[in-house]
């Protein structure tokens, strides 16, 4: 077996043993299974420390080569992935050079290949300024993972490689900002048979939605939407809705929903929640759930040189739709560079990673730390 089909056959075995573990926010025993699953996998290493940090029952994994608080490259990565209502679907499947199965893409499949990276480089080269940082909260908005790590901790490095966004040869330089918001609107209750004696608060946050939903439609281009090319311009989803309502001829006095919101720059959070204010009216209630700002990422030109240079392909710089922990360390003026292997349908239950283009991607993370650390 060449060393190629070695690392590959580590890296797909690696990615499979993770996904059988449902590192979902509603199982933190299995979260914590995970972390030590890959605590086994280093801690041969005698010259790391391994580290564990709790915030809200989120707990992190930080490794630094011994005597070191700060490392010039820290690879990072989330083992938490999305809940699926099937409990039995946390499983595996290889068709086409594809592994297929919840968290394939997002991010087991990336996290075996750092575990692998850090471990390979450690053994070679003893000691050098690498490190890595596991967290377990980024799909709820990395507030006690990274957020924590980087204010409360003091958790510092050179630059993060953060395999979370992109693609092969799409290098992150601009991320959206998040607006997470609850808004509620109140009524007034009655029986179902004589509406006319209540106010319905579902109804009335329903035509507030409408009005929301009229207000961001006028953002959207008239043509098809390129995901690289055109999609700079603030959204709006609404992802939950309802009441707490349990009687079907009640009409329901109070009812809530939460938005999706995602921005470009020059709008900031503040503007964005003066705006779903204004347009939400003074009877609606907005809650803020989770924010950030928008982020430019700073990759290393070196690491689009080395992309260019394994793939045999022009790297294209892409701003992204979507948000990821980079903001963290970007504002401690950290650089970040964020690309990943070819992954697709993210979130999906046939969620799925690229299986070459993940020996790949840790050649180009492999090169590109000798060139930077080692050259």
């Amino acid at each position: 077996m060449t060393h190629s089909e070695d690392l590959q056959s580590r890296l797909t075995a690696l990615t499979r043993d993770l996904m059988l573990i449902p590192s979902t926010e509603s199982r933190p025993l299995e979260r914590n299974r995970c972390f030590e699953f890959l605590h086994n996998h280093l801690d041969h290493l005698s010259c790391v420390q391994i580290d564990y940090f709790d915030c809200h029952d989120h707990r992190s994994m930080v490794v630094r080569p011994r005597d070191c608080a700060r490392p010039d490259i820290l690879l990072c990565g989330h083992l938490d992935v999305i809940e699926h209502p099937q409990p039995d679907c946390y499983r595996s499947r290889i068709d086409g050079g594809r592994i297929y199965g919840p968290g394939a893409g997002d991010m087991k499949g990336q996290i075996a290949i750092l575990v692998e990276l850090l471990r390979s480089l450690h053994q070679e080269h003893p000691g050098i300024g690498v490190g890595l940082a596991l967290t377990s909260d980024e799909e709820r908005g990395g507030a006690d993972g990274v957020r924590y790590l980087c204010d409360d901790v003091g958790l510092r490095c050179g630059l993060a490689i953060i395999p979370d966004g992109g693609s092969l040869n799409d290098i992150t330089i601009e991320e959206k900002g998040v607006v997470h918001a609850r808004v509620s609107r109140s009524g007034r209750e009655a029986h179902g048979a004589r509406p006319w004696l209540g106010e319905n608060a579902l109804e009335l946050l329903m035509e507030d939605l409408i009005r929301l939903k009229a207000h961001f439609a006028r953002f959207w281009p008239t043509e098809d939407i390129e995901e690289q090319v055109n999609h700079w311009f603030p959204t709006c989803c609404v992802t939950m809705c309802g009441t707490e309502n349990t009687t079907p001829n009640r009409i329901p006095d109070q009812a809530a929903a939460v938005l999706d919101i995602r921005f470009p720059p020059p709008r900031s959070v503040n503007d964005m929640l003066a705006e779903l204010t204004r347009v939400l009216g003074p009877e609606s209630q907005l809650t803020a759930l989770m924010t950030a700002e928008p982020t430019s990422l700073d990759p290393d030109s070196l690491f689009c040189q080395v992309t260019e240079e394994l793939t045999g392909k022009p790297v294209r710089h892409v701003r992204a739709s979507g948000g990821s922990d980079s903001r963290f360390f970007r504002q401690y003026g950290i650089p970040v560079n964020l690309s990943r292997p070819m992954v697709g349908n993210l979130h999906a239950i046939d969620e799925w990673i690229d299986i070459e283009s993940m020996v790949t991607y840790y050649h180009i993370c492999e090169t590109y730390i000798r060139r930077k650390l080692i050259s």
